[in-house]
């Protein structure tokens, strides 16, 4: 039989509902209150007089988020996991339990863009923080940009723009000859797909909009390490920030998370089939989605990762800037907006507010379109990306 303690899809389903504690309920309740008593005052001035888990305040922790933390911990096949109210919180809580005053950070190219922006506009200019980005794609280039106060490496594999990979392990390792912590978002893999801690990295982010949550209704995010000293410094800071998730968020995300492994299986099916059409129509250039063999890191991939999902990335052949906005306004089933990861397809243009130049730098062209393949069916996207095309005259 199948351990609890290491099988995904039964930490995913089952772990934490501890029938006998919450009254034989299917589901574990929701916690919405903001502190809790103490049977007396020793108790209440002495932690180790109080139970194991022991809660006191809810900007301190809460039992449904301590839950959702214990399953994304395990996934990750970690010692500790951390809730919070946006990735944003837990990605600068990261950064913050690491970095200080006069610190490096050497970053892939392409990382989320918020994150990038928190630490070209505060770190750098308010704690004298410097910062290179690398484009990833060669452990060398990080190697190269190392310097004497180099502190932390920001990861992202895949980036969600142009789906390009890091050797994870070569880096980690790297990092770790020179004393440098490690970060990654993992938010595109999922632990199912992805586990960055067996392969070195230090901190794994999961921003909890896209897959853990799946139905674009909650904004959450979660740290997970296994150095106890890190974990102790990143829970001061969420107490401290005020940064950690709410109970009803918390909630949402452990039922996102029950069905993760069934969904992301079904996205990736959904998207394989959609990039191979794209890839095999003669009116797209390049499709970018690590799953296709064309795929330039297809090995790197295979590697490190146990599959992929529903994001990928495409260049038409035509640079006409009216038809790439006509199509996109023509689709149907694929709605514009930001994120991924929920159930619903959608699209967007990266590059559209910028020059063909800041493209270029990103790796890509002007009219790079970007997609999330949702759960409405392969057949139905084609269609959808099809009709759109002829709307378009592309």
């Amino acid at each position: 039989m199948a351990d609890y303690k290491k099988d995904d899809q039964l930490i995913a389903t089952h772990l934490g509902d501890e029938y006998e504690k919450y009254l034989g309920s299917i589901i574990p309740p929701i916690f919405m209150n903001s502190l809790h008593v103490f049977d007396n005052i020793e108790q209440y001035n002495d932690k180790s007089l109080r139970p194991k888990d022991g809660f006191f305040y809810g900007r301190v922790s809460n039992p449904t988020a301590h839950i959702v933390e214990r399953k994304v911990a395990a996934m990750e096949h970690a010692e500790h996991g951390l809730t919070f109210a946006s990735g944003m919180a837990a990605a600068t809580t990261a950064l913050m339990a690491v970095c200080k005053a006069g610190s490096h950070i050497i970053c892939v190219k392409n990382a989320y863009g918020v994150l990038t922006g928190y630490i070209e506009n505060y770190c750098v200019p308010e704690l004298n923080m410097s910062v290179t980005y690398v484009t990833g794609d060669k452990v060398e280039d990080f190697e190269k940009a190392i310097q004497p106060n180099t502190d932390y490496i920001i990861l992202e594999s895949p980036v969600s723009l142009v789906f390009t990979l890091q050797d994870i392990r070569a880096i980690a390792a790297l990092a770790k000859k020179h004393n440098i912590k490690t970060y990654i978002d993992n938010s595109y893999c999922t632990p199912i797909f992805q586990k960055p801690l067996d392969m070195g990295i230090d901190i794994v982010m999961h921003t909890a909009s896209k897959y853990l949550g799946g139905h674009s209704d909650i904004i959450g995010g979660v740290l997970t390490m296994n150095d106890e000293e890190l974990f102790k410094k990143c829970s001061m800071l969420r107490e401290q920030l005020g940064g950690i998730i709410g109970p009803m968020e918390a909630w949402l995300m452990m039922r996102g998370i029950r069905t993760l492994d069934v969904r992301i299986r079904e996205h990736e099916k959904t998207a394989m089939k959609v990039a191979t059409w794209l890839e095999n129509n003669d009116k797209i250039a390049k499709v970018y989605y690590p799953g296709l063999k064309s795929h330039p890191q297809y090995e790197l991939m295979k590697s490190q990762q146990g599959g992929n999902t529903g994001l990928m990335s495409f260049e038409f052949k035509t640079e006409d800037r009216d038809k790439i906005c006509k199509f996109v306004n023509a689709l149907k089933i694929f709605k514009i907006g930001v994120s991924w990861g929920g159930f619903e397809s959608l699209v967007c243009t990266p590059m559209y507010p910028g020059s063909p130049e800041h493209a270029k730098e990103a790796g890509c062209g002007w009219g790079i379109v970007r997609i999330h393949c949702g759960l409405e069916g392969a057949d139905n996207l084609i269609a959808d990306i099809q009709q759109a095309m002829d709307v378009a005259g592309i």
